[in-house]
């Protein structure tokens, strides 16, 4: 992101079938996703954010954080500060997304009541974030080479032009991570962004992503609200609503917003 990018991709998308499966790379699928990955997100992001959790009883809670958002040259650092509610505030994420493919990205979460950072193992991203239907794996960016995509149609999505894209992933090991067996996402034509996916979870469950409002700053793409909603059938489990406001994009931020040291501190 820098914005949501890994809440999409968020923001990118999610997995697929299982690599004993044979799915042939399709070029054409692989050249749209290659321009949604390099897509100008601008060099920092700074937003509010409201979570809103809803439950299949449509009992909702808030919480307020605050992001922080940088591109460092080839890697993303990412922040998150919880204001409020009470049981969550100061409750603090970071992420460092890597370009280079054989690094892991690195996420840790500091825990106020254990006064105590904690580094987000591979074996826990495809768990919940924060009682969210957003998983630890979906804040961090995918690498195309860990995916065969696939064409499946041309579509509209709100009036626009789009894809409709499989990405399907190439290894075990990426599906035992992201707990996903494939996504199918819709990308725009105009603005090569993700605005609709399904990722299908290796649980036999649906997580289906949109992006409700988006607008357009100085050439960037930005998000106002997105959704992801978990389902089983047709039945809804629960569900996140995401909305950013007061975004200040390409203002500076100090590299120290990044680190542990200031997760333990707070904002």
């Amino acid at each position: 992101m820098i914005q949501a990018k890994k809440i999409l991709f968020l923001l990118g998308v999610g997995a697929s079938l299982l690599s004993t499966q044979v799915v042939a790379d399709d070029a054409t699928a692989r050249a749209i996703m290659e321009k949604v990955d390099a897509r100008d997100e601008g060099n920092t992001l700074e937003q509010d954010m409201l979570m809103v959790l809803i439950d299949k009883n449509g009992k909702e809670r808030t919480r307020d954080l605050k992001s922080y958002a940088k591109d460092f040259g080839e890697d993303n650092h990412r922040t998150m500060f919880f204001k409020s509610p009470a049981d969550v505030k100061n409750t603090a994420f970071l992420t460092y997304d890597y370009d280079d493919a054989s690094k892991d990205d690195d996420q840790w979460l500091y825990l106020p009541a254990l006064k105590k950072v904690k580094r987000i193992p591979s074996t826990d991203k495809s768990s919940s974030f924060m009682g969210s239907d957003f998983s630890y794996f979906d804040m961090t960016d995918r690498d195309l080479e860990d995916y065969d995509f696939k064409l499946i149609k041309e579509t509209k999505v709100r009036g626009h032009d789009a894809w409709m894209i499989e990405s399907t992933p190439r290894n075990q090991e990426v599906i035992d991570e992201s707990g996903y067996e494939k996504t199918i996402a819709i990308v725009r034509k105009d603005n090569h962004m993700v605005v609709r996916a399904i990722n299908f979870m290796t649980n036999g469950k649906k997580k289906y992503l949109d992006l409700k409002k988006i607008h357009e700053e100085n050439g960037i793409w930005l998000v106002d609200e997105m959704t992801m909603t978990t389902k089983k059938g047709k039945r809804t489990l629960h569900k996140t609503i995401l909305t950013f406001n007061n975004v200040t994009l390409n203002g500076a931020i100090d590299d120290g917003v990044f680190t542990t040291r200031r997760l333990e501190k707070g904002l």
